[in-house]
Order: C-alpha cells, then structure tokens, then sequence
C-alpha cells in the first residue's frame, strides 16, 4: 500500500495540476456528458451498499445503488447461489424504483473459479464472463462499472499494473456492444495516470470514465475542498470523457492519538515503542498474530517489503493505531457527525454544477461494526461512514445529503 500512496501523490505532483487547469481551456460543456446524464435519467445521484429499506433510502434523496456483483460460476460452470441471490436483490431495488450500477468481479475472483486474466490463453474465457454478465444484468443494471480500483493492491494482486489495464480493457471491448441502455466504464482510486493513459485506445468503449476521491480520510497532505473538483477536472482533460464520481465520503469519527495511547497499543503486542519492535521484529510479528490475526494476515499478503516500515508508515499505521492524524482531515469539516454533515451540504451542490460530471455515490449507506480491513471495532477508518448508524438510525449527514439532493434538478 505504501508503494501505491507514493505512486499517488506522484501522479498528483505531475498530471493533476496541469489537467486541471487545462481544464479551464476546454469548452465549457460536454455533448456527450449531457446525453449520457440524460440516459441516466439526470445527474446520477446515489450510494454505495443501501439498505433494502427503500423508503428510507429514497428519502435521503437516492435513485442509485452501487454493488458488486459475486462471480456467476462454481467450479463446474454452474451458477452460483450467491450471484442469484445478488441479482434478485439488484432486481428488488429496480422494482423499489432505486437503479443499479453493478461493479464486475475482481481479478482474484477470476483466479479464484481457474481464469488467469495474466495468460493469453485465458483471456477467451474472461470476455466469456464479461459478456454474460451484460447480457444477464443490463436489464436490471443502469451502469457497469468494470472492476474496481486497479492499482490498490488488495484489489489489484496478484495483477501488476500492465495486467490490470488489460484486464478491463478486455471486458469493456467484450461488453460494449452487450450493454443495452446501460453505461460502461471503469474507475479508478485516485489520479491513477499511468492506468488511464494504458487504457486511452479502449476509450472509445467508455460512456464515463470514473475515479474514487477521498479528501481528508486517507492521506495526511492535500486535503482541501477544492481537490474534489480538482480531480474531475483533471480526469477530464486528461480523458476527455464524462466523469463519474464513483465513490466519495467522509468519516464522522476519528481523532489522533496520544504518545500514551500510541503506547498502549504497542504493549498489546509485548513492546513500548515502534524501535524496540524493530529491534524485536520476530518476536512482535509473531504477537501481532496472535493478538490481531486480521491484522497480520493483511499485512503478510500486502507489505511489499519490512513488515514493521508497513506497520508504522503511511496508510496502514492508521488502521494500527486506530486514529485519524491531526493531518488527515479537511480542517473546517471535523471528524465528527456535524462535520460530516457539514462537508455533504457544500460539495454536492459544487459537483452538479460541473457540467462533464454525470454523477455521484456517496460511500456509504451505513456504519460498520468492524474495520474489513484490520478487524478492529475502535478503527475509524473503514466504520464510520454511513448515513445511518449501526441500527440504521439517520445521522445529522442523511439530512444533509437530503436537502442538498433536492436542490439538484
């Protein structure tokens, strides 16, 4: 993950500003952006992983639902249950009057049921799946999405970035001529320029291109509120495609820690401080094991080099510690349910206005009870950003992404 964040704010340094303002220089609307908003039914306003409560998700002002869809075949060709299941609940939402963008399996998924999309010879198979999933979905479907986040190593390995590229390059050719009335592309995690540079000749395939941007939730540096139009400015230029802001949001919990609640952390795992745990390295992996084996198992499959530098820098020290930085936050929009709020009510009447953009999800619909990603309860980075609590009891931010959705025509 480190490797990615470094890759990120070096895309940033370089492509970012000059798109950016680029931008300002192109014509001023976007032909294929209005005809593809209109397609949609106008600006796509909606969340990621709602509820089957449709009243309450349609009172907050959503006409979209975005999901994964599971992949379709056992091991025997058969259809799973659990992709039936994910298609009747696609289709309940569409019958509730709330649209679907449906996001394409993962690579390891595909390695997972025997297609390697690294070897050529496996590549029939992969457009196989992809068209499937157009000719089965695009009745209930209103938008694929071509897998997710390549570049992000936990969605992205064993791929390298090349095989990535090609791997949703395939699936949109397969899936273009297949997709009805839906709209196709693809996303990204941030700049990601070496992807959508890789992938300028299957643009033609594109009805949007996406990107995920998180503000003040991930990354200690740049976190202004103007960096979201920043980003889609930037896609667009760099592009030249409608720009579909396929996840953003913003954490109503979190606050840095203490020296001595760093501390108590590093003595859950036998040790005082990051440089005896160094010193120790063996002893305090093993530990951490023990201790938090959602942690050590995450770390074994995604460090990229010393276990303690992925531990103690960057991203993951966040999850380890169970804090959000000083750093990491947008200042005037703290870590707080008002603060969430407040940071809703000012940036979705801004992104409607841009007339390249066709839409956005919120992520998410609901607070989690355990980060997916270390397993911890306490750890703010992948459990509080919901609408609505644990009990689906509507936050200070379902009030206010309702009210700045009906200012949105």
């Amino acid at each position: 993950m480190e490797a990615f964040i470094v890759d990120q704010a070096l895309a940033t340094a370089k492509y970012v500003p000059f798109h950016w303002a680029a931008s300002y220089a192109k014509r001023k609307d976007s032909p294929e952006a209005q005809r593809n908003r209109a397609k949609a039914g106008g600006f796509v306003k909606g969340i990621c992983h709602s509820s089957e409560n449709y009243d309450q998700v349609k009172g907050a002002g959503f006409g979209w639902t975005r999901g994964d869809i599971p992949f379709p075949f056992d091991e025997h060709g058969d259809i799973r249950d659990k992709y039936l299941e994910f298609k009747a609940k696609m289709r309940r939402c569409r019958d509730n009057g709330i649209r679907v963008m449906a996001i394409t399996p993962y690579p390891k998924e595909f390695i997972a049921a025997g297609i390697d999309p690294r070897l050529p010879e496996d590549e029939a198979r992969v457009r196989e799946v992809a068209v499937f999933l157009a000719n089965d979905l695009r009745d209930i479907a209103g938008i694929f999405q071509v897998t997710n986040e390549m570049g992000v190593p936990r969605f992205t390995k064993p791929l390298k970035m090349p095989e990535a590229a090609r791997f949703i390059a395939m699936q949109l050719e397969a899936m273009h001529p297949h997709r009805g009335d839906c709209l196709l592309g693809y996303n990204s995690a941030g700049p990601q320029a070496d992807l959508h540079v890789k992938l300028r000749p299957w643009h033609k395939y594109c009805d949007y291109v996406g990107i995920d941007v998180y503000i003040g939730c991930f990354a200690p540096v740049a976190n202004w509120m103007y960096m979201h139009e920043a980003m889609l400015r930037y896609l667009w230029s760099l592009t030249g495609k409608p720009v579909l802001l396929c996840e953003f949001g913003y954490i109503s919990g979190g606050a840095p820690k203490s020296p001595e609640e760093k501390r108590a952390v590093l003595e859950r795992y036998g040790v005082s401080s990051e440089q005896q745990a160094r010193e120790n390295l063996e002893t305090f992996i093993a530990k951490v094991e023990e201790v938090s084996p959602k942690i050590h198992s995450y770390m074994v499959k995604n460090a990229s080099g010393d276990y303690a530098d992925f531990l103690f820098q960057l991203d993951f020290c966040n999850h380890f510690y169970s804090e959000l930085p000083a750093t990491t936050v947008i200042k005037k929009y703290p870590h707080t349910p008002e603060g969430q709020a407040g940071f809703y009510r000012e940036i979705l009447p801004s992104l409607a206005k841009l007339p390249f953009t066709l839409g956005a999800f919120v992520y998410c619909w609901k607070d989690s009870d355990k980060c997916y990603v270390c397993g911890q309860d306490d750890c703010p980075t992948e459990t509080r950003w919901g609408l609505v609590d644990m009990q689906e009891n509507e936050k200070p931010s379902y009030y206010a992404v309702r009210d700045a959705l009906a200012g949105i025509k």
